[in-house]
């Protein structure tokens, strides 16, 4: 008040006063003279009072009644001009204070009056405004009447009056009530008890008030008394008044002066007793009221609701609500029931907006919101006020779709038939809609089912401001534009959303932050009445939550129904946007609050909305069950979940293929859905951690999405857009192809997220994931569709992003990929393939704490699932395998450690069946591990390597794997061999842990090989392994298999521990004959064509069983080499000899194997094992020999050297040997008998083989087998080698099985096709090999009979008839069973023919060996008694009397010329045991040798040449002479018979009978002349030898010459005879020869004659010589010139007869 309390200012107050005074008197001079005297007074006054006192205000003020007085007089004139004057004035006084109560009073009384008069109305507004503002001293009635007359002037005629009234009495209840908290505020300080309000009748004993609260209370009790149209107490003089400005006027103390009636009790009372009952009872038309009920149907006519009294009632109503929801709790229960009713479909448009922006006042403020819940909702027996709010503003949104058809039925039918396509029924009522719709406007609206509603931007987000509760000066309702009530409620939904959630969660995280942990129930809050320990802070969070449980339980159906219909019916981006967000919002806090129900619901709403309508998602479908088709009836409000309409006016941005097991055409996606997408991604990423259960809906319906939207996996599991391959039904435009990235981008970054999920939420995505990804799979069953591979991608991202605690997700993550990699259809389980190993890549590599290197177990379970997809048969999962432990190997391939089992176990899964590609990638991993990381994994893995690498050397799909895996096998083995000594300590360390647990357990330790040390057991495996590599199917497997086996052993079996030998011969090697025996004799004989491709099989190795044959020859021969070269280190176990004998018995079936390969190879086999005859040099032998524990077996009891042969038996068992000697005596080794067993077990052997190969076949046809010479060649050789060992027990016995095998060897005959390359041409006189073989056999033989003990030589006949079995092969060839041969000059060597070898240089060599022989041994007693003489004799017999038929011509003459050796040494030998008989049958065997022999049959060849003739005719001349040498002279010791016979072959050769065949020419040689004269003269030397031993002799000699004369006689008659018929004609040619052999013959038996002593010549043979003279002369007339020189040669000697004849003689005696 500085400004009026001024020295100036008071200066210029009385200056202005004293020129109003003067004014008035001046006005008043003539008039009214009354007045200006008062006013000339009251001048004086004021200087008086100006002059007297300090304090001028003061005074003045004590003074006011008569300073006013003048011009309240002046008023008094109604003089208007004086008028206004006067009231100028005292408004001056006033607005300086200096007016005191009473004149105040006067002052007012004085207005009154012009008011009555209708004076200067404005000014007296004016004046009394001034007057109450400017100070308090207007009281009690003073104050009513003033406040009555602003009243009355409201009520003038005047509009400007009227509405300054109006504004004068707003200020005025203000100051009013201002003034009461003016007073509060000077009297806070002073407490006081106030007394309780009685509720007594006399309203106006307020006397606990101070003086300007009880002026507010009877002002505000009049108020509501005038509204009520009941006459006031306190405002006295009112005439009339209005409802409308009543409500107002209360609606304004109410709202700005809450605290008067929060402070004092008086004015709650008034609020309770007056004002809400006011209010009820005014809303009462509104409530009866239904539009469109005709009126005659109730008896009373019904008052129609007012729009200016609803509208004001409502808005007092929300001051009530908002101010006062405290004080009134029953009575806001009413107020808020009505306002729902008021939204009801049948109230009057108008009456429902201003409903609507009534609730949304509410909705603005969460906090009252949150207390209507609780004072309501929660209460038992209390109106579900909040609830109700919320489906009323449903039902209303609900109700403005549904435009009511004419009549009173609103279209409720219509939601029942929410199929047909734009709701038809309301279509056609309702034309103009529609058509104002048209889907062509670009404004904001909502539209469903043909009925079109407009957004109109009513209000800012959160504010209500309100369009119709401020149209006060209206008194007809608005027309409500279309549009606007929904928009209201609209916005009344996200405020409240808004509302709600921001409090909570704000207050969930204030919660959260005082670190208070949340108590797990949310029981009764009265427990911390009796649990002490309970806190109230949690106590306090107990019932907040359950406030909040109760609020969302509350409002999220109506809310969920309301946004779901709005969100259908949107068709504006930014409205979409904020429904989604509320639906959000929502989700994210029932998710939080742990509401699984309500949560699931608004999320399927948002999937819904993400999805084209209709769309068949069984997740949403079974979760809207629940929701959809069914009233929610509360409290009578009909909330129902309305069905998206089938079409929307939204624009298509994409149209996709549903994913359906049968999709059927296409679906579209409008932009709405890619909204409602990004908002449901972005619920999950944000959310995530509350989602839990509903991660599956939210998941399945964006696999929907990404699969209309054709977006595919990448790598890493990120969803990329697809190609075009996708197929002609994905279409997208270019506004989804910019947002696709996007989408793509924020969906991989969902999953990121889930690293920062705690454990539980991370599970219920794996399970959501897994279980849509089963979806997929059912889905992809039974056709190669393209599926959805969604799930799995996104289980591959998720489990990348949570490799830091992979082990709580990695099971049920990995168990679900290998079931999808199991999926027949190949895209899918080729993406569960890419998943799972890229999982199982990323987790070996991930960088976890403590590292995998100390932490096994999750190694082991990383590495489990790829062993787990070995299971899996499917050629492209296993690929993927593969190649995922290549890259492992190649990046991880040094810290395997435990895992290398798995990863081994990987390779070695792969089977045969599996297709190259696969066995070839197993494989590449496989050389990796070898070729690199062998010195890395732990020692007991390499026997699994060995197994792997054995495998793959069976798979059969591809030779070079199976070569190379042998390959692999040898460098194993080198490896094992280099690092012997680590391998094995470290082996023995883990082979004495697992003995350990196998002891604790009571159990044996179990593994192959099992009492052999580790180590040896590893070679034991590699060993086995390649063993059965050797008898793979493929041969060339077979082939390297074995050379490296063979090798193998060879070179690094010394690391072996002896008694391990045991095992490698048994179990190994000789396992290893056995199945290739068995294979071997089994295999197919039938032609290979060419082994595929251009690959020519040699003629050798055309069937399988010449290619078995390879591999039987080159096992056996390994296996033999190593008995060879090891045999110091087998000799020493027990059991060598059964050792010995089982390889025999293999070399036995391999030599009569009817494959020459073979049986050719087991002899090589046999000749090598035997020639370990040589003991191991010392410096061969190993360092140390090793210790041998075997026993060797011993033979007890004396052994003379006979008993050495087979007749010893060994004892069965060792053990029983053993059990024979005393413990305390070392066994004896017995060496030499061990060593003779064996070469006795070997000659069993080797005459099997013999006996069996050489013994010709029964029955003969082409398939017939026939031992090869080569074979036989080499069993021959074997028997020399072994003869050596066996010599001392060789019996006779065996000497006859011999000579069986070698004429049986001797026998076989070739075949025509190997002729050429074993035989010599035909005509070198060469021995084949095997024939040299034989008589080298023999040779031997017959050398260790020559030094042997006298026993060994009975042997010699058995060799001599061996051997001339042999030389009759010159001329009768063996038969080789019934075996047809063919000559060799007539063999064609193409054809398949046995072919008879050329027997003749073997029969003539073997002759000469005879007769070797015979000049050595002729007269030993064996060869003396056995007839070896006459049985050599009998064989050359053969050839002999052949002669010229002999099959070679060297035959006969090497016949001769041994037979004359031969008998050159054994007739002597013959003579000498000329007594015993023993020759006896040789003479007459000999003498008819010589017979054949000198008179064959058999006639010379015509080609014979006349030197060869008189060669062959000297050899003839041999003979003869031998007897005369030989035989002749002895014969007193031979024979008579055997003489005669002599002297008759003689005497036949002495004349010679001519041959028909000579020429002219030859006939002088061909009569063998000098044979018959060598003949003629042994004869008669012979008959005139004058050793005749008997008579009988004697006579044998002269008969043989009476014969020769008498022959003589006949043939030279018979010439003469011939000569003489012939007459000119010459005679034939043999005749002439004829005689003229006869005639040289007589002349030669002349001349022998005369030589002979004369007393040996009988006189009787001198007659018949005599006799023949008159003969010859007869002769003499013949005309051959030939006949007759020699005529005159055989006449010549008869010279000597003629002398005198003499004295008579008689008888022959002179």
């Amino acid at each position: 008040m500085s400004g009026t309390t001024s020295p100036e200012a008071v200066k210029k107050l009385l200056e202005n006063m004293q020129g109003d005074l003067r004014g008035l008197s001046l006005e008043c001079r003539k008039k009214f003279p009354p007045v200006k005297e008062a006013a000339e007074s009251g001048i004086i006054k004021v200087k008086t009072i100006a002059a007297r006192n300090t304090d001028v205000l003061a005074a003045l003020k004590e003074n006011s009644s008569e300073v006013v007085q003048p011009f309240l007089m002046g008023c008094g004139t109604k003089e208007p001009k004086i008028t206004q004057l006067c009231l100028a004035a005292i408004q001056r006084l006033m607005s300086h204070e200096v007016v005191s109560e009473a004149a105040a009073g006067n002052i007012i009384n004085m207005l009154w009056q012009l008011m009555e008069n209708s004076l200067e109305e404005l000014k007296l507004l004016q004046t009394v405004l001034v007057l109450l503002t400017t100070n308090t001293v207007v009281h009690d009635e003073v104050l009513s009447k003033a406040i009555v007359l602003c009243f009355r002037l409201h009520f003038t005629k005047d509009n400007i009056t009227n509405n300054t009234a109006a504004a004068t009495v707003r200020q005025v209840v203000t100051v009013v009530f201002e003034r009461v908290v003016a007073e509060d505020e000077r009297y806070k300080d002073v407490t006081e008890q106030p007394a309780t309000v009685q509720g007594n009748s006399n309203r106006r004993s307020v006397s606990t008030l101070k003086p300007c609260a009880k002026d507010a209370y009877m002002l505000f009790q009049d108020l509501c008394q005038l509204v009520n149209a009941d006459a006031p107490y306190w405002l006295v003089g009112m005439t009339e008044m209005t409802r409308t400005f009543g409500l107002e006027l209360l609606e304004s103390v109410l709202n700005d002066f809450p605290q008067v009636f929060l402070q004092h009790q008086e004015f709650s009372f008034l609020l309770k007793e007056r004002v809400c009952p006011l209010v009820i009872k005014l809303f009462s038309p509104n409530i009866k009221f239904r539009q469109g009920s005709s009126s005659s149907s109730s008896p009373a006519p019904v008052e129609k609701p007012y729009f200016p009294i609803c509208m004001r009632l409502l808005r007092v109503v929300s001051v009530l609500i908002k101010q006062f929801y405290s004080l009134l709790v029953t009575e806001c229960e009413i107020f808020l029931s009505l306002l729902v009713k008021f939204l009801d479909a049948d109230k009057p448009q108008w009456l429902r907006a201003v409903a609507v922006e009534s609730i949304h006042r509410l909705c603005v403020q969460p906090q009252l919101l949150r207390s209507f819940c609780q004072f309501y909702d929660m209460k038992q027996h209390s109106t579900k006020v909040f609830r109700d709010i919320v489906n009323a503003l449903g039902s209303f949104i609900q109700s403005l779709f549904l435009v009511p058809n004419t009549g009173n039925t609103s279209a409720t039918t219509n939601q029942t038939g929410g199929n047909t396509p734009g709701g038809t029924a309301s279509a056609q009522t309702n034309p103009g809609i529609l058509g104002m719709g048209g889907g062509a406007t670009v404004l904001p609206a909502f539209e469903y089912r043909g009925t079109w509603i407009p957004i109109l931007n009513v209000t800012v987000q959160g504010s209500a401001k309100a369009t119709y509760l401020e149209m006060l000066d209206k008194v007809e309702p608005p027309t409500i534009p279309e549009g606007y009530a929904m928009s209201v409620a609209f916005h009344c939904l996200l405020d409240l959303v808004r509302g709600i959630t921001t409090m909570i969660e704000g207050e969930l995280g204030q919660a959260e932050t005082d670190g208070q942990t949340m108590a797990e129930t949310t029981s009764s809050p009265a427990q911390s009445s009796d649990q002490q320990s309970v806190s109230d802070q949690t106590d306090k969070e107990l019932v907040s939550r359950a406030v909040w449980e109760e609020m969302v339980n509350a409002c999220w159906c109506g809310l969920l129904a309301a946004l779901s219909l709005l969100l259908d019916a949107s068709t504006d981006e930014a409205a979409t946007e904020n429904i989604l967000k509320a639906e959000l919002t929502m989700a994210a806090l029932c998710g939080r609050l742990g509401l699984v129900t309500s949560r699931d619901a608004f999320i399927t709403a948002i999937c819904k909305g993400s999805l084209p309508p209709h769309y068949a998602l069984t997740v949403l479908n079974s979760t809207t069950a629940a929701l959809s088709n069914k009233t929610y009836s509360i409290q009578g409000q009909n909330v129902q979940m309305i069905s998206p309409s089938s079409e929307s006016h939204q624009q298509v941005v994409a149209v996709g293929q549903p994913l359906a097991l049968q999709p059927q055409g296409t679906v579209m996606l409008t932009s709405k859905n890619i909204q409602c997408m990004r908002t449901l991604l972005n619920l999950a990423h944000c959310h995530g951690a509350v989602l839990g259960t509903s991660w599956q809906l939210a998941l399945a319906t964006l696999q929907h999405l990404v699969w209309i939207l054709g977006l595919k996996p990448g790598v890493g599991g990120a969803l990329k857009p697809g190609r075009a391959v996708e197929g002609p039904s994905t279409v997208l435009t270019t506004a989804v192809m910019t947002d696709l990235p996007v989408i793509s981008n924020i969906l991989s970054r969902l999953f990121e997220s889930s690293q920062y999920l705690d454990d539980v939420s991370l599970h219920h995505l794996i399970n959501a994931l897994c279980s849509l990804s089963l979806e997929a799979m059912d889905m992809a069953y039974g056709n190669n569709k393209e599926p959805s591979l969604f799930a799995v991608a996104k289980l591959l991202e998720t489990g990348l992003v949570n490799m830091h605690r992979i082990e709580i997700l990695w099971r049920p993550l990995t168990g679900h990929l290998l079931e999808v990699c199991q999926h027949p259809n190949s895209r899918m389980r080729e993406w569960g393939a890419e998943a799972l190993t890229s999982l199982i890549k990323a987790g070996l590599t991930f960088n976890h704490d403590p590292p995998l290197s100390q932490n096994q177990r999750l190694q082991l379970l990383l590495l489990n699932p790829l062993k787990e997809l070995s299971n899996i048969n499917h050629p492209d999962i296993r690929i993927k395998q593969l190649e995922c432990v290549l890259q492992i190997l190649q990046s991880q391939g040094d810290s395997l450690g435990p895992g290398w089992p798995l990863v081994l176990g990987v390779m070695g899964a792969i089977r045969s069946d599996q297709g190259e590609s696969l066995i070839r990638t197993a494989f590449q991993c496989l050389q990796l591990v070898v070729t690199d990381f062998l010195p890395t994994m732990p020692c007991t893995c390499l026997q699994i390597v060995v197994e792997v690498a054995g495998s793959f050397g069976l798979h059969n799909q591809e030779l070079n794997i199976s070569l190379t895996s042998i390959g692999l096998l040898w460098n194993i083995s080198d490896y094992f061999f280099q690092r012997g000594e680590i391998i094995e300590k470290e082996l023995n360390k883990e082979e004495a842990v697992l003995q350990k647990q196998a002891e604790e357990k009571g159990v044996m330790l179990n593994r192959p090989f099992h009492p052999a040390p580790p180590f040896d057991c590893l070679w034991l495996c590699l060993y086995a392994k390649l063993g059965e590599l050797c008898v793979d199917p493929r041969p060339a497997v077979r082939k390297s298999a074995g050379q490296t086996l063979f090798s193998t052993i060879g070179a690094h079996g010394t690391l072996l521990q002896h008694s391990t030998w045991h095992t490698v011969i048994w179990k190994v090697l000789f396992h290893l004959l056995d199945r290739v025996r068995e294979s071997s004799t089994t295999a197919d004989k039938e032609k290979i064509e060419s082994g595929g491709g251009n690959i020519l099989i040699h003629h050798s190795r055309d069937t399988a069983e010449k290619q078995w044959a390879e591999t039987w020859v080159l096992t056996l021969a390994g296996v033999a080499r190593i008995f060879n070269t090891r045999r110091y280190l087998l000799q020493p176990l027990g059991d060598f000899s059964k050792a010995w004998d089982v390889l025999l018995d293999h070399i036995q079936s391999a030599a009569l194997s009817k494959n020459n390969e073979v049986s050719l190879a087991a002899l090589k086999s046999f000749q090598e094992i035997l020639q370990i005859v040589s003991p191991v040099r010392d410096s061969e032998k190993p360092d140390t020999p090793p210790a041998i524990n075997v026993s060797v077996p011993v033979v007890i009891g004396a052994m003379t050297a006979t008993s050495l042969g087979r007749s010893f038996m060994r004892t069965d068992s060792i053990g029983e040997r053993i059990g024979r000697y005393n413990a305390s005596e070392p066994p004896i080794i017995t060496d030499e008998i061990e060593d003779l067993n064996l070469w006795w077990a070997a000659w069993n052997t080797w005459y099997r083989i013999g006996s069996e190969s050489t013994k010709p076949p029964i029955t003969c046809d082409k398939l017939t087998f026939i031992p090869s010479q080569p074979f036989l060649t080499a069993l021959i050789q074997i028997f020399p080698a072994l003869y050596q060992h066996i010599k001392t027990g060789f019996s006779m016995d065996d000497l006859q099985k011999l000579g069986v095998i070698l004429h049986g060897a001797v026998s076989v005959p070739i075949s025509s096709d190997a002729s050429p390359f074993i035989l010599p041409s035909y005509t070198e006189a060469v021995l084949t090999s095997l024939q040299e073989a034989v008589l080298t056999a023999l040779d031997v033989l017959q050398k260790a009979i020559c030094v042997g003990s006298e026993n060994m030589q009975i042997m010699y006949p058995a060799i001599f008839d061996q051997l001339l079995a042999f030389v009759e092969f010159s001329c009768k060839p063996p038969q080789y069973g019934q075996l047809e041969t063919k000559h060799i000059a007539n063999a064609k060597y193409n054809q398949a023919e046995w072919v008879a070898l050329n027997y003749v240089p073997f029969a003539e060599r073997s002759l000469e060996v005879v007769v070797d022989l015979y000049q050595k041994t002729a007269c030993h007693k064996a060869v003396v008694n056995e007839k070896v003489l006459q049985n050599i004799i009998k064989t050359l017999r053969i050839p002999l009397s052949l002669k010229y038929s002999c099959p070679s011509e060297s035959t006969w003459k090497l016949a001769v010329s041994s037979l004359l050796k031969v008998l050159s040494i054994g007739l002597p030998v013959a003579r000498q045991h000329a007594s015993s008989g023993k020759f006896d049958s040789m003479w007459p065997e000999l003498a008819n040798t010589f017979e054949d022999f000198l008179f064959t049959k058999s006639i010379p060849p015509d080609n014979l040449s006349i030197q060869e003739f008189q060669r062959n005719e000297s050899i003839d001349v041999e003979v003869v002479q031998l007897i005369s040498t030989e035989i002749l002279p002895y014969a007193n010791f031979i024979p008579k018979e055997f003489v005669g016979q002599i002297m008759t072959m003689l005497n036949k050769g002495s004349i010679h009978s001519q041959s028909s065949s000579f020429t002219e020419a030859e006939i002088d040689i061909r009569m063998r002349e000098e044979f018959s004269k060598i003949c003629f003269e042994t004869l008669l030397q012979f008959s005139f030898s004058n050793k005749v031993a008997t008579p009988q002799e004697g006579y044998i000699s002269r008969m043989a010459l009476s014969v020769l004369l008498k022959r003589s006689q006949d043939v030279l008659h018979r010439y003469i005879e011939d000569e003489r018929l012939s007459g000119k004609c010459p005679l034939p040619r043999q005749q002439v020869t004829e005689i003229i052999f006869v005639l040289k013959a007589v002349s030669t038996l002349i001349d022998s004659l005369k030589k002979t002593q004369p007393e040996n010549v009988d006189a009787n043979t001198w007659a018949q010589v005599i006799a023949l003279y008159p003969t010859l002369v007869e002769c003499i007339s013949c005309s051959s010139s030939e006949v007759c020189s020699a005529l005159k040669e055989a006449l010549v000697p008869f010279k000597d007869f003629m002398h005198p004849p003499a004295s008579k003689v008689q008888n022959g005696e002179s």
